[in-house]
């Protein structure tokens, strides 16, 4: 193990002694101790109570970060190809990404119903932009004595995209897409905020009103591990992918 991963994991165990030791002197309402709620996780893991919840938040993570990804790395490939297209277009993104999710969330549970087709739609959207900004630079920003290259081998305009401008710029479009999983868990899950009676998310709110402040803090633990376990899943890929692309 690195020097760095130890130090780490040291700081992560002093944290829980700090927290411990002053959940300690106050109320468990207020702040519970992590053994309080490692011991409300392990039984509600155990017991299967958190299992409908976890599929369905890891259901609408997976299907937004999908869609959203997909349509942002299109978007940015035409937009950094055509450059009509980014002037027409980049201005009404940069304009739709200045409004705040949260505050469009009420909307989409209104258009799209209570389902999980509201909050995929809201995770999609988070996705997009991160993946659609990384693309179009990565299109926009390949090395010009490598397209000259190109230009004199006599490469037309999909060969130059799809064998030099493409591969050149998957490190910025596999930075945008771990970014993009981050905000994915958080799309689904202030989704759930708004509306829902299943999902982590909404697990949350219910944990609120029965001032289950054990539950809440294991609920919150279980969105961070699914979050870290997607970006290092992604950061994997993405490691592997450009080992393949170097041999």
């Amino acid at each position: 193990m690195k020097k760095g991963s130890i130090y780490s994991w040291l700081l992560f165990i002093l944290i829980l002694l700090l927290w411990e030791m002053l959940a300690k002197q106050m109320s468990e309402l207020v702040l519970p101790a992590p053994s309080v709620v490692f011991n409300t996780l392990i039984e509600g893991l155990t017991s299967g109570y958190y299992t409908p919840h976890i599929l369905r938040t890891s259901l609408e993570i997976v299907i937004g970060l999908f869609l959203g990804s997909l349509l942002g790395i299109l978007t940015g490939i035409w937009m950094g190809e055509v450059e009509f297209i980014r002037k027409l277009l980049f201005p009404y993104v940069i304009a739709s990404q200045a409004v705040p999710k949260l505050a469009l969330a009420p909307l989409f549970i209104l258009w799209f119903g209570f389902g999980m087709t509201s909050k995929v739609v809201i995770t999609g959207l988070i996705c997009f932009f991160p993946l659609m900004e990384n693309t179009v630079t990565a299109i926009q920003y390949t090395d010009p004595k490598k397209l000259e290259l190109f230009r004199v081998l006599g490469a037309n305009r999909w060969q130059t995209l799809f064998k030099l401008k493409i591969p050149a710029g998957l490190p910025s479009i596999m930075a945008g897409f771990r970014v993009a999983v981050v905000l994915a868990v958080v799309g689904a899950v202030v989704g759930e905020f708004i509306g829902g009676s299943e999902g982590l998310g909404a697990l949350i709110i219910a944990s609120q009103g029965m001032m289950d402040t054990p539950l809440m803090f294991s609920v919150l633990m279980l969105i961070t591990l699914i979050g870290t376990f997607l970006y290092q899943l992604i950061y994997f890929i993405e490691r592997r992918l450009f080992k393949y692309r170097k041999q």
